[in-house]
C-alpha cells in the first residue's frame, strides 16, 4: 500500500527549481504487417537492458502495446528535448531491431480494447481494480510536460491560473479522430475516452493555496478514494514526487517537430503563470463550467474551434487564441528562447483530410506511422524531424 506523503512533497517544491523540463512520451506498439497493437512492451523492456540510456527512460503505462519514454529532469526545454531525442533514437532503433512499429496518434483507430492486455504491476492491477470498464476502456495516448516551479503554493497558483488554459493546448495538437473502426466526428476522441471517463480527471477547481490542495489530497486518503497521489488524474496537476506542474491534457503527436513545439509552448504558460502569480497579477478564476464550454469545442472540432473569451463572451478562432497565449508568454519565452513552430494543420486535421479525399482507415494510419518513424527515430540529427 503506497503511502503518501504530504511533508515530502511540499518539500519537493521547495527544492524545486522554476524552468526545469521533463517530457513523457506515450505510443503504441504495433505489428508491423497489420499495424494492429501488440503486447510486446515486455519484450522491448527487457530488450533495453543494456542499452543505459534506454533501460532507465522507458516506463511501462496500463497495456502491455503500449511504451512511454521519459527525458529525465532536463535543466531547461532544449535540454529536456535533447535528451528526449537521444531516447527516442534509441526507442526506435529498438522497434526496428525487434520487428515492430510504434503509433504516435492519441488513439489507435481500430484496434480492440477488449484484447488488450493490461501490464502486471501494482499501480496498474489496483487502477484496473478500482476502475474496471473506464480503465480497461482506456486505450490512449498522451503528450506530458513537466516544468519545475519553486514553491508548493506558487505550483497550486500556476495549475489554478492555466485552468482556461487547457482547452486551448488540446485544440493544438488534437491528433485523435478515428476510433474502434469509426470516424468519431472529434478532433481529441482520446479526451473523451480518457478525460471525461476517469474520476479526478480533467479540469481541476482552483485551489488557491498549497494548504487548500493538500486538505483535498486528505480527504481523499481519509475517505479510502485514494492510496497513492498519481490516482489523482486531473489534466494539470501539482507533482508531488518531482515537485513540478505537470500537463497531461495533450493527445500524443504524430511528430517530433509537433511534440516539441507543444511542450515548448506548454513550459511557457507554466512559467508565465508561476511568474503572475509570484507578482500578485490579478486574475479571475472561472467557473469550471465555462471552461468546459471551451473543452467540449476542443474536443469535438480541435484547431477548427472557435473558442469562448471567458471575460467577454465572445467567440474566436484557435488561431487568435494561439497568437494571444504566444503574446502573454512573450516575457518568458525570450529569456527561456522558446518560439514554437505548428504546422499549418494539427494531425486531426491531416487525417480528416485524407478521410474525407475517400481514404481507408489503414492508409490514413500508415500514413502517421511513417511520420513517426520518419521524425522520432531520426528527431535531433541533419534529417528532417519537424510536421510536414
Amino acid at each position: 500500500m503506497t503511502v503518501i506523503d504530504l511533508d515530502r512533497a511540499e518539500a519537493a517544491f521547495e527544492a524545486s527549481v522554476d524552468g526545469t523540463v521533463g517530457i513523457e512520451e506515450e505510443f503504441a506498439i504495433l505489428d508491423p504487417e497489420s499495424l494492429d497493437m501488440v503486447g510486446r512492451f515486455e519484450e522491448l523492456r527487457d530488450s533495453a537492458v543494456d542499452d543505459p540510456v534506454l533501460a532507465t527512460s522507458i516506463a511501462g503505462e496500463l497495456i502491455s502495446s503500449e511504451i512511454e519514454i521519459r527525458s529525465g529532469a532536463g535543466s531547461d526545454l532544449h535540454d529536456a528535448i535533447a535528451r528526449q531525442n537521444d531516447v527516442r533514437r534509441r526507442l526506435f532503433d529498438l522497434a526496428a531491431a525487434r520487428g515492430v512499429e510504434l503509433g504516435a496518434t492519441g488513439t489507435h483507430p481500430w484496434a480492440d480494447y477488449r484484447r488488450q492486455r493490461n501490464i502486471d504491476t501494482e499501480h496498474y492491477r489496483r487502477v484496473v481494480e478500482g476502475l474496471q470498464y473506464v480503465a480497461r476502456r482506456n486505450n490512449t495516448f498522451a503528450l506530458h510536460v513537466h516544468i519545475g516551479v519553486n514553491g508548493a503554493d506558487r505550483a497550486v497558483q500556476a495549475c489554478d491560473r492555466l485552468r482556461p488554459v487547457l482547452p486551448v493546448l488540446l485544440a493544438i495538437g488534437a491528433n485523435s479522430p478515428f476510433l474502434e473502426g469509426c470516424d468519431a466526428g472529434l478532433h481529441s476522441v482520446r479526451t473523451q475516452t480518457f478525460t471525461k471517463s476517469f474520476p479526478r480527471c480533467g479540469v481541476p477547481d482552483a485551489y488557491g493555496s498549497w494548504e487548500v490542495y493538500r486538505d483535498y489530497l486528505e480527504f481523499l486518503v481519509r475517505t479510502e478514494s485514494i492510496v497513492e497521489d498519481t490516482q489523482v488524474w486531473w489534466s494539470i496537476r501539482p507533482h508531488l514526487a518531482f515537485g513540478t506542474v505537470e500537463v497531461r491534457i495533450c493527445d500524443a503527436q504524430m511528430t517530433a517537430g509537433e511534440s516539441d513545439a507543444l511542450s515548448g509552448l506548454i513550459v511557457a504558460c507554466v512559467l508565465q503563470a508561476a511568474r503572475d502569480a509570484a507578482d500578485a497579477v490579478p486574475f479571475e478564476h472561472p467557473a469550471n463550467r465555462l471552461v468546459e464550454e471551451n473543452m467540449w469545442r476542443a474536443i469535438r472540432y480541435g484547431r477548427d474551434a472557435d473558442l469562448i473569451d471567458l471575460d467577454s463572451g465572445a467567440v474566436r478562432p484557435v488561431r487568435a487564441v494561439l497568437d494571444e497565449l504566444l503574446e502573454w508568454s512573450a516575457p518568458v519565452r525570450s529569456e527561456a528562447r522558446i518560439d514554437p513552430l505548428f504546422p499549418e494543420r494539427n494531425g486531426a486535421q491531416r487525417q480528416m483530410a485524407q478521410r474525407a479525399e475517400g481514404a481507408e482507415l489503414p492508409e490514413i494510419y500508415a500514413s502517421t506511422v511513417t511520420e513517426a518513424r520518419r521524425t522520432y527515430g531520426l528527431a535531433g540529427t541533419t534529417q528532417e524531424a519537424s510536421a510536414p
